[in-house]
């Protein structure tokens, strides 16, 4: 649905958009160019009522001109609204659509391969697809003015062939010089629309690590990047709208001069007996009319611009490579997770059992370390990019059906989102259909009931985008709950504890090896905790201590305590 075949980039998308609404903007085209095909035959109307009509005194030759005149308003109104209704429509119907094509590119669990930030993804997926959609009011305005153009050109052909061939020859030359400034136009808006999305993605960034920004004092710092960045955003948009500006007043002037001396010329033509007191009416007001479909004109290079430059960014997300590959393999027949000699980042030939039905954790030193671990373990990560073998059930990861892979795996990172809704929509956001005693036991496990009980609403409390309207640990205790609930054969829980204090860590880890451990058959589930918490790591079966990015030491947290004196400096508090 979101890709472009032919991966052309925003050419490819701009055909696309025109062929699947090539049935309104036909239409809709259509009346537009009626409309101003009639609005061109106003002056033409009122020049023959004033040669036929007033200048002969004939009454009914003036009646019938005036119902003819407002049958002649009356078409030209019913296809204009007609005719915009139809094109807006096909305007936001395409917008939303590629807001919901970059939305599902961007949410595949095969990922999207793009540089562009999280910040910049969203003005992609608002602002872009907005723009993109404007081709189909440009095109349209682009016909229709050419329609007026051409109409009024015959009509002063027919009254005088020096005036028709000014308009005829004069309308194509402005446009063709004007058209030389086109490429500059779509240049400068590439430009601005870029450095506005850098901006918006840096400010989404910020938004999001406020807090970490000022734990660690580099708000001014962060400030000072971000009003650098604003600053190049606000030139290219200067620039952009210095260029657009530029462009219009001189199409305006260009055109305006053009009409006042066709107006000037049909003036003396008509002292020198050549065309009649009608005929000058209807020059006099063509010339005036002939201006606005030139300014629309001059206008649609600067649209098409925005829109070509809005597609090329559509295309940067809607035509990239799937980040992950699809796999076919079957779903895995038992727990566990199995790494053998795995180089990615930091990881360095990396050997890591975690045994069907075991609560493993593993203790990094070094915290890219387990980082890596754990956005290798998420699935996310393209085959290409590590070395070595990673194995789910005993079935290769990479190798594995995706809706296999999500339902086998989950890995819960150390920042995670909660999203606008509530509690209970966030606790099942992974499965919609869990019991009521299911999620019960994952917010006891979570120790989340307080967050529940603390508020009338219970499950129903609302929660605003991000958890905002919750507190840091709060927020992490729900995302747990949210893991837990999933019931997923293979569960990595990445530091989950690091914003709630010691008692509450107690009965998470308490919770944690109750419910995924504590049940009937042992080897239903395999629980990975990357983690440095004393509590976690007592509950584990057993210990992995990775330094250097390798495995350096095993066993239980006591003996590991007791036999390493890195490992007891590492986690004793």
């Amino acid at each position: 649905m979101g890709r472009i075949p032919d991966r052309v980039g925003g050419a490819a998308v701009l055909r696309r958009t025109l062929a699947r609404n090539r049935g309104r903007l036909t239409v809709g085209t259509a009346l537009l160019v009626v409309h101003q095909v009639a609005e061109t035959m106003v002056p033409i109307a009122i020049g023959v009522i004033v040669g036929r009509a007033i200048s002969t005194g004939d009454t009914a030759a003036m009646i019938w001109s005036v119902v003819g005149l407002g049958a002649l308003f009356l078409l030209l109104t019913a296809a204009w609204r007609i005719g915009a209704r139809l094109i807006v429509f096909a305007m936001q119907r395409e917008a939303h659509r590629l807001r919901v094509e970059v939305a599902g590119r961007i949410l595949h669990p095969q990922g999207v391969r793009t540089d562009l930030r999280s910040g910049e993804l969203l003005t992609v997926a608002t602002s872009d697809a907005e723009r993109e959609a404007w081709i189909l009011d440009a095109v349209p305005r682009a016909v229709s003015a050419v329609a007026a153009a051409v109409v009024a050109a015959v009509a002063l052909l027919v009254i005088d062939v020096t005036l028709g061939l000014a308009v005829l020859i004069g309308t194509p030359v402005i446009l063709g010089l004007l058209q030389l400034a086109a490429p500059l136009i779509t240049r400068r808006a590439t430009d601005q629309q870029a450095a506005t999305a850098r901006v918006s993605g840096m400010a989404t960034d910020l938004v999001s690590g406020l807090r970490p920004l000022r734990g660690l004092g580099a708000e001014t710092v962060a400030a000072r990047r971000y009003r650098a960045a604003s600053q190049e955003a606000l030139g290219a948009t200067l620039r952009a709208a210095r260029t657009t500006g530029v462009y219009i007043g001189t199409s305006v002037t260009v055109s305006a001069l053009l009409a006042v001396a066709v107006a000037g010329f049909a003036g003396l033509f008509a002292l020198q007996g050549r065309i009649g007191i009608g005929e000058l009416i209807t020059v006099v007001g063509l010339s005036q009319f002939v201006i606005e479909p030139l300014g629309s004109l001059s206008r649609v290079p600067g649209a098409l611009a925005t829109a070509r430059a809005s597609a090329d960014r559509l295309a940067l997300v809607l035509d990239a490579d799937e980040l992950v590959p699809a796999g076919s393999g079957p779903a895995p027949q038992a727990a566990g997770v199995a790494l053998e000699d795995i180089r990615y980042r930091s990881l360095s030939g990396l050997t890591l059992h975690a045994r069907p039905g075991e609560l493993l954790a593993v203790l990094a030193h070094r915290p890219q370390d387990g980082e890596a671990l754990a956005q290798l373990l998420s699935g996310h990560v393209p085959p290409e990019d590590y070395a070595g073998t990673l194995s789910v059930g005993g079935a290769e990861l990479a190798e594995m059906d995706l809706a296999h892979a999500r339902r086998a795996l989950l890995v819960e990172p150390h920042h995670t989102d909660l999203f606008a809704g509530t509690l209970r929509s966030n606790v099942v956001a992974g499965r919609p259909d869990a019991e009521a005693d299911e999620v019960h036991l994952a917010l006891t496990a979570s120790a989340s009931t307080d967050v529940v009980d603390a508020h009338p609403q219970g499950l129903d409390l609302a929660v605003t985008d991000r958890g905002a309207s919750l507190s840091g640990g709060q927020r992490q205790r729900v995302a747990l709950a949210r893991a837990l609930v999933a019931r997923t054969p293979v569960l990595v829980l990445h530091d989950p504890t690091t914003a709630v204090d010691a008692m509450t860590e107690q009965a998470i880890a308490e919770g944690i090896s109750r419910l995924r451990h504590g049940e009937a058959d042992p080897l239903l589930h395999t629980t990975v905790l990357i983690t440095s918490s004393p509590a976690l790591l007592a509950a584990a079966n057993r210990v992995l201590v990775l330094g250097e990015g390798h495995v350096v030491a095993e066993g239980t947290h006591t003996g590991l305590v007791e036999s390493d004196a890195d490992y007891r400096k590492a986690v004793l508090r």
